[in-house]
């Protein structure tokens, strides 16, 4: 009778096991699934990641990807040819890995692709984790800052002009390009350009709000507004380049006796400019 009953479990094991190690096999074998881009060849696809692009490599010559190579910044451009699917591998400053499927498409419903850190497929490093304390990735990094990030980048991928905002002085021309309303912020998005044979060294660059002062004396007061967040502002601008950046400030209007001031202070030198905005910029942004 034992050797019955333990013939029998032998067999109902032996039965079981070839399903047991498949289903242990396929699982650990299994290829996560990739997402798919789709782009073309008359518009460039926006790719905007979690860290800045230290490198980004496609499979296929009839895709191309570009990045920032010489300065590290939070999104590519995709653009495609006709032909055969491929694939396009990113990694970020902080090892980050991102892979996905790209293919051809004449026409795009999309155009803006924001990837959130969990789409990550890994690390080229292991992550060594604290046994006491461990904190995800996502939680150490701060939401408004990277959503300032990823919109102004985007800002200034766009040709978007509020109107001919300009002024120069001895080769220097400061331009307000653009004036963006969104959510509960203004974003200017500003150039710097130096069509002069000496670099341009910035002091600073500040926004404040003047008030005309009614009665019997007049006087202008100003009061300077400080940003949330500067993106890509530069310290100087070399002769016969420009540079763009963005300033973000809490969302304000202003009366028809207020406007706000930019002033651009050169650093030890006097190529300064004040830029007057009227009212009228400022409380009918894009």
């Amino acid at each position: 009778m034992k050797k019955y009953i333990i013939i029998s479990a032998l067999i109902i094991v032996s039965a079981f096991a070839p399903r047991l190690c498949s289903a242990q096999a396929t699982e650990q074998q299994q290829p996560i699934p990739l997402d798919t881009i789709y782009a073309n060849d008359t518009k460039n696809v926006a790719l905007f990641f979690p860290e800045p692009i230290r490198q980004g490599i496609t499979g296929s010559d009839n895709f191309v990807f570009t990045y920032n190579r010489e300065k590290e910044q939070y999104f590519g451009l995709l653009q495609a040819k006709p032909g055969k699917e491929s694939n396009l591998l990113v990694v970020n400053r902080n090892g980050s890995i991102f892979s996905y499927i790209v293919r051809y498409k004449k026409q795009l419903s999309k155009h803006n692709y924001f990837i959130p850190l969990s789409n990550s497929i890994g690390n080229e490093k292991p992550i060594v984790k604290d046994s006491v304390l461990v904190e995800s990735s996502e939680e150490l990094v701060d939401n408004s800052t990277y959503y300032y990030q990823k919109f102004c980048s985007y800002l200034l991928n766009r040709k978007q002009r509020i109107a001919r905002i300009k002024k120069r002085n001895e080769g220097i021309i400061l331009t307000v390009e653009n004036i963006v309303f969104d959510k509960d912020e203004l974003y200017f998005v500003i150039e710097i350009e130096n069509n002069s044979t000496l670099d341009y060294n910035l002091n600073f660059l500040n926004l404040s709000i003047e008030t005309r002062q009614k009665g019997k004396r007049k006087s202008l007061q100003r009061l300077y507004q400080e940003p949330i967040y500067k993106h890509s502002l530069p310290s100087k601008i070399k002769e016969n380049e420009m540079a763009r950046f963005v300033y973000v400030l809490p969302k304000f209007s202003l009366s028809d006796d207020r406007r706000a001031i930019l002033e651009l202070n050169e650093k030890d030198g006097e190529r300064n400019i004040e830029m007057k905005l009227s009212h009228r910029y400022i409380n009918n942004p894009n």
